[in-house]
């Protein structure tokens, strides 16, 4: 097998840290595999679109596998393809940046304020404008209906489900969630049919996330993710999938946004769970009656 060879700087022998993600792999794109080329023209011809891509999306164009999309990445000298997205959006130029609307580099505090504000606001209104109704109310169903509801997640998204297994216990429905991803594993393992794994994941390729998720469905429970795209390695493995996306920007890949847009779906559904909840009355006076103890 052929090995790739990566572009060197001359005066310190290490991947060249000066030579744009975009110029090695022009270089090294007549060495690669066929699919692994798709995947590097695709990338070339729109590097920017890039960025705002999962994993499968990103696979899709090129008509081939994520798993081919991570090799290119691999044989760039990257971890992975979330480092391709974040250095393709640092590398990205001003003009490029102002062309999408992007944060520049001379902004003032109260620019970037607005930006960012603008920004946050269209997300919500775009999900609340395209999140799947029907959707939303199987997941509902299905939660009801549950023994035990598991939350999965790991990073950023972590917190995400920390608070919303609080938020489901307040109804009376037994919600968990367990900061330690081999414990997450395990107790998805132990659910039954008719229990619920709740997946929360932005990229929707964690690797932790997916084995927890696939480790429930061997289980027989019903499986939901909550994500920012349509087509990742997670929505091809769940039941059910809540699909609310952000735009990531070349300042903020992977920006605080998509956790604004993923609590406010958790918020409607904690609403339509109260609604639809014949007990959620009696159990949110009981909340309120211990939360009293410990306010002035």
């Amino acid at each position: 097998m052929s090995e790739t060879l990566i572009p060197t700087d001359a005066s310190s022998g290490n991947p060249a840290a000066e030579v744009s993600i975009r110029e090695r792999l022009r270089s090294v794109l007549p060495a690669l595999s066929p699919a692994e080329r798709r995947v590097g023209d695709a990338v070339l011809r729109d590097p920017l679109a890039v960025i705002h891509l999962s994993v499968s999306e990103l696979a899709a164009i090129a008509e081939t596998s994520p798993a081919t999309v991570v090799r290119l990445c691999v044989s760039l000298g990257l971890r992975g393809y979330h480092e391709l997205k974040i250095t393709l959006a640092t590398e990205s130029s001003s003009s490029e940046r102002q062309a999408l609307g992007e944060i520049a580099p001379g902004d003032d505090t109260a620019q970037i304020m607005a930006k960012v504000m603008e920004g946050t606001a269209r997300a919500v209104t775009f999900a609340a404008e395209n999140i799947d109704s029907a959707v939303l109310d199987t997941i509902v169903g299905h939660v009801l209906g549950a023994r035990r509801v598991l939350f999965g997640a790991v990073g950023t998204s972590a917190p995400l489900a920390l608070d919303a297994a609080y938020r489901l216990n307040q109804l009376g429905i037994d919600a968990s969630f367990a900061p330690d991803v081999h414990t997450q594993r395990v107790t998805a393992r132990m659910l039954r049919p008719g229990d619920v794994l709740f997946a929360i994941s932005h990229s929707g390729s964690t690797f932790e996330t997916l084995a927890t998720a696939r480790s429930a469905q061997a289980s027989g429970a019903t499986t939901i993710a909550l994500t920012s795209f349509s087509r990742s390695p997670l929505t091809e493995v769940v039941d059910l999938s809540l699909v609310a996306g952000s735009e990531e920007t070349a300042y903020r890949v992977e920006a605080m946004v998509s956790r604004v847009v993923h609590l406010t779906v958790l918020d409607a559904l904690f609403v339509a769970l109260t609604l639809r909840s014949p007990t959620s009355r009696a159990h949110l006076a009981l909340t309120e009656d211990v939360l009293v103890e410990h306010r002035l």
